[in-house]
């Protein structure tokens, strides 16, 4: 179970607040733990971090799905400000300008004359597991092709900002002149530009390459699900901070198990005499194969229930169930001695299926014929 705290706890608004409901009150928590008033301060740091974390969740209506369904095991690393994933420079580049000019122009200066680092696009992948690997979590290598930044780049002042990264106009209206700010189009407010850079980088000082990157997989996990693997997808443009990985779970189907959520489904076949005298028959688990006791005069249909043999339950405690469906199976063709023996038995009286019968006769002489 994770130790983070509940995001609208965080932010304490309810799971039903809307989109501007979010905004406003993260935007109050930010205002009031903001590094700028709150100078040494780690607690009110680590909460200004905790804040957007929640935020970058919840503003996010995919993210916030995936959340209200499974929780921060839903997320796997989604973000994690506290714990290596976004830092300081990661929270200005994306939110600075929900601060609204409140320090020093929207984004706070990070020794770049209020310019911002620009994040890098993410990458989706698609990873199969088989569900051995959903029931017990896998650490997986993948290989994947993403911009990553050039050596040898070199950077010059943005001439259009003058290394501001912003860029101020004003215009005039029946109130007086107005002024305003935004980000610098040319540098996308990074306050600088490429200077030179190598044979096969592209204009951001980016270059494509193959890399190599583990991925934890928890278990439990469901086909379609998206986790996401911080700072592990394309480099941001001029020294920026990379994108995230997004992995999209795609569930390999199994040969003999059917899934239903956390429970699973298995088909047991057994002939008509083991159905008649009780047998035992081995079924297979996801953690291997395992007996059960098919008791006598079992009907076909009957479903027999593995306590927590199924899946772990995700973003919870213990696991789901094996639920064993017992089918007769019913031979297409018979020996001449195995047709006598049936139609021996078709005369019995006690062979017409009735409530009230007393079987208990009928198999004993069943267990003799076929002795």
């Amino acid at each position: 179970m994770s130790n983070k705290r509940d995001y609208y706890e965080v932010l304490g608004v309810s799971k039903n607040a809307t989109a501007t409901e979010i905004k406003k009150s993260y935007r109050k928590l930010a205002l009031k733990y903001h590094p700028d008033k709150n100078e040494g301060d780690t607690a009110a740091e680590d909460k200004f971090k905790e804040a957007a974390e929640a935020y970058e969740i919840l503003s996010n209506a995919e993210k916030k799905s995936r959340y209200d369904q499974y929780g921060h095991a839903g997320m796997n690393g989604a973000r994690g400000f506290g714990g290596g994933g976004m830092d300081m420079d990661d929270i200005f580049s994306q939110f600075g300008d929900i601060f609204g000019g409140a320090f020093g122009g929207g984004g706070r200066s990070r020794g770049g004359g209020g310019s911002r680092v620009v994040r890098g696009t993410n990458l989706r992948v698609k990873m199969k597991l088989t569900l051995q690997e959903i029931a017990e979590g896998v650490n997986k290598k993948i290989k994947v092709n993403k911009l990553v930044n050039a050596d040898g780049v070199t950077f010059k002042s943005c001439q259009t900002c003058g290394g501001s990264g912003r860029v101020t106009r004003v215009a005039q209206t029946f109130l007086g002149a107005m002024q305003t700010q935004s980000a610098c189009e040319p540098c996308h407010g990074a306050g600088k530009m490429i200077d030179k850079r190598p044979a096969g980088a592209d204009a951001n000082g980016l270059e494509r390459k193959e890399d190599v990157i583990e991925i934890d997989i928890p278990a439990g996990v469901m086909d379609g699900m998206q986790l996401s693997v911080s700072g592990k997808g394309n480099a941001g443009p001029f020294n920026g901070v990379a994108g995230d990985l997004i992995v999209v779970v795609e569930e390999i189907t199994d040969e003999d198990l059917r899934r239903d959520g956390d429970h699973l489904h298995y088909d047991g076949y057994v002939n008509f005499v083991d159905a008649v005298l009780g047998a035992s028959i081995e079924i297979p688990t996801v953690s291997g194969k395992a007996k059960i006791k098919v008791d006598p005069g079992t009907q076909s249909g009957k479903v027999l229930r593995l306590k927590g043999k199924g899946l772990p339950i995700l973003q919870g405690y213990g696991s789901g169930d094996l639920f064993v469906h017992i089918n007769v199976w019913t031979p297409k063709k018979v020996s001449k001695d195995e047709k006598e023996i049936l139609e021996k038995l078709k005369e019995s009286e006690n062979f017409i299926p009735s409530p009230d019968r007393n079987e208990k006769g009928f198999f004993q002489r069943m267990k003799e014929m076929f002795q």
